[in-house]
């Protein structure tokens, strides 16, 4: 198993270079509120030299496939064939809410999304005539999409961020790697199955599939600690859109958390940041995130390894602090990994 460090736009680039020596395969641009995944990503490629880098994800709702296909082949020749393309359709309250795009079908708009992306990476021009998409549009007789970006490198690898059996499936038909978020190794091992359906259909195998959830970490010597530091951000992701349409808190629910996480929803829908906060239900983070002592945490690495996890996200971004303390969060996480044993 290898280790990747999902960053945030402040302090990106001296993480990504702390990341790249300490032998970490990929450094991770997310696309959320604060920033998007291009610019960060862009400024990090000019800065390290080994390390790959990954969109994680960019919001398919967000920009059109011809869009999406330029962005890549740019960041794929800046970074010298380092690029790989983490794409997703996001949720109904981005969607529809940040970008006005209906969230209606979202995997047969993925499918042909990706079909288009990955026509457009070749450098040959592309017609599309698909029900979601049509390039060029019906009737308007104007020359096709024609990206002529000159790349390194092999072809850019697609991921996808994926959730549900139907979406994960899709992942394994049609990409070359899944981006996961908050699972614990027993929900990696359900995804995974269901990955290998989609692969299995098109008669393609695990082998050569990354399998990449992306985890908050806070390394230190006490568990309950090192939870509390992660409560803001679990409760700012649970608090994002209707909590009866959130993810997360989706997600604790079957887990099991269900009367605190609405709790958590209730609060942050009322602009009580803190309060929500508070009530984020510690088993949920501990299940979810890498905390405590670092042979806590090789332990859990071992577990998702088992699991079928090929990479593993650390979510530096999810602990508040200064530079340096994330830094020493990378470095115990390496550490761990190498207590493990299950370091590829």
């Amino acid at each position: 198993m290898k280790l990747g460090v999902n960053l945030s736009y402040q302090g990106a680039v001296e993480l990504a270079l702390a990341a790249e020596r300490l032998g970490y395969d990929v450094a991770l641009a997310p696309e959320g509120y604060r920033s998007d995944a291009a610019s960060v990503l862009g400024m990090v490629a000019g800065r390290t030299e080994r390390i790959a880098l990954g969109s994680a994800v960019m919001q398919i709702p967000a920009r059109s496939p011809a869009l999406a296909a330029l962005t890549a082949a740019t960041l794929q020749s800046l970074s010298s064939g380092r690029f790989r393309l983490g794409l997703g359709v996001s949720n109904p309250d981005v969607s529809e809410g940040w970008y006005g795009v209906s969230f209606a079908e979202p995997l047969a708009r993925t499918r042909e999304y990706v079909e288009i992306v990955r026509q457009a990476l070749t450098g040959e021009p592309v017609r599309y005539d698909g029900r979601h998409y049509q390039l060029p549009s019906s009737g308007s007789g104007a020359a096709p999409l024609h990206v002529i970006t000159e790349t390194q490198g092999a072809p850019v690898p697609v991921y996808l961020g994926a959730v549900g059996p139907g979406n994960l499936a899709l992942a394994g038909e049609i990409a070359d790697g899944w981006i996961g978020v908050f699972a614990a190794p027993e929900q990696v091992a359900e995804s995974v199955a269901h990955v290998a359906a989609g692969r299995a259909r098109t008669g393609l195998p695990m082998a050569g599939f990354d399998v990449m959830p992306c985890l908050a970490t806070a390394i230190g010597g006490d568990t309950d600690g090192c939870v509390d530091l992660l409560r803001t951000h679990y409760a700012y992701l649970m608090g994002i859109g209707a909590p009866e349409r959130n993810f997360y808190i989706a997600l604790a629910t079957r887990l099991g958390f269900g009367e605190a996480a609405t709790e958590v929803g209730r609060r942050a829908a009322a602009g009580d940041r803190a309060g929500a906060a508070a009530a984020v239900p510690a088993g949920f983070v501990e299940l979810t995130a890498l905390t405590g002592p670092v042979d806590r945490v090789a332990e859990r690495m071992r577990q998702y390894a088992e699991a079928g996890v090929t990479t593993l996200g650390i979510m530096i971004s999810a602990m508040a602090g200064r530079v340096e303390e994330r830094i020493a969060v990378l470095e115990r996480a390496m550490t761990a990994l190498e207590r493990s044993g299950v370091r590829d």
